[in-house]
């Protein structure tokens, strides 16, 4: 059976990547516009009916534009932007969450996608949370560093064009648009502190969340219980973090759908260091998309990534 997916934003960073997955699959059949058509919203919705999934690519504004415009037809739809993620009657696209997320995933008609840095926060965050062994009414803190490929075009071409330095700081004001979905789906009652980065890299991503007076008792209780979240995952996985040597290259994922939890730090100081590990276009953005397209279609999960 062939299914037919329209990528609304085709051009854009996320867009490319997930049609370089799906263009050489037998099973999809990519519905594509003329490039004097992407920004007619007539031809572009009349895609979007043509398709059995449609994928929003597009900032939030436009995203919303579109599913407003979609109301009263039955396309279904991943929105890779910010806008749907915190909203009730769109399903979360993180599978490997509850139980029966795959479930709620397979049968929705929308499916927000989680963004990248909050794919790595909540993932070391909800089992956690979850288990009692985070306090969720304390304040913690995120640190994460990004490759330039997350920060959009203008950002890309500053980078590419040295027109940045090796290292930039941004999300001061702490209003980054993925603290409401690290907070609603990691179950925090207190806003993190989030400190996002980007450096000179085009893509790949570490997230990083520091732990203190952690006993050596309550670490391996750390380590078990994100074990247990993630046995028999095909993507997620917790690592010994010897495999590391003591570093952490950003890029080692890239080109996967693959996310690493590994837990660092020293019981007898009381410091723990949680980090994961993944690529911002993969895990974080086009490979997380197939993966809920896949689930939507009832295809094998893994299919294309």
């Amino acid at each position: 059976m062939t299914h037919r997916v329209f990528i609304d934003g085709e051009v854009g960073t996320t867009g490319l990547k997930i049609r370089e997955r799906l263009i050489r699959r037998s099973d999809i059949k990519l519905i594509s516009l003329d490039e004097g058509d992407r920004k007619s919203i007539d031809a572009r919705l009349a895609a979007y009916e043509d398709a059995d999934v449609g994928i929003l690519c597009l900032p939030d504004d436009e995203a919303t534009k579109v599913v407003s415009y979609l109301d009263g037809t039955d396309v279904r739809l991943i929105d890779a932007s910010s806008a749907h993620r915190t909203k009730d009657d769109w399903v979360f696209g993180f599978p490997e969450l509850e139980e029966d997320r795959r479930a709620r995933i397979g049968s929705a008609r929308f499916v927000s996608n989680p963004g990248c840095y909050a794919t790595g926060a909540i993932a070391l965050l909800y089992p956690l949370a979850k288990s009692g062994i985070i306090d969720t009414s304390i304040r913690l803190s995120i640190n994460a560093v990004s490759g330039y490929s997350g920060g959009g075009k203008a950002m890309i071409h500053r980078f590419e064009n040295n027109a940045h330095s090796e290292f930039l700081a941004y999300g001061l004001s702490q209003r980054h648009k993925h603290i409401p979905e690290i907070m609603k789906y990691s179950g925090l009652e207190q806003r993190p502190i989030f400190n996002p980065a980007v450096a000179q890299f085009e893509r790949g991503m570490i997230v990083q969340i520091p732990l203190i007076n952690v006993a050596s008792d309550r670490m391996k209780n750390v380590q078990t219980t994100l074990e247990d979240q993630f046995a028999g995952s095909h993507f997620i996985s917790v690592v010994d973090p010897s495999s590391y040597s003591d570093t952490i290259d950003p890029q080692r994922l890239n080109g996967t759908n693959n996310l690493e939890i590994s837990i660092h730090g020293d019981a007898d100081s009381g410091g723990v260091i949680l980090i994961a590990l993944l690529d911002n276009l993969g895990k974080g953005a086009s490979g997380a998309a197939v993966q809920n397209l896949n689930i939507m279609l009832g295809i094998k999960e893994s299919e294309g990534l």
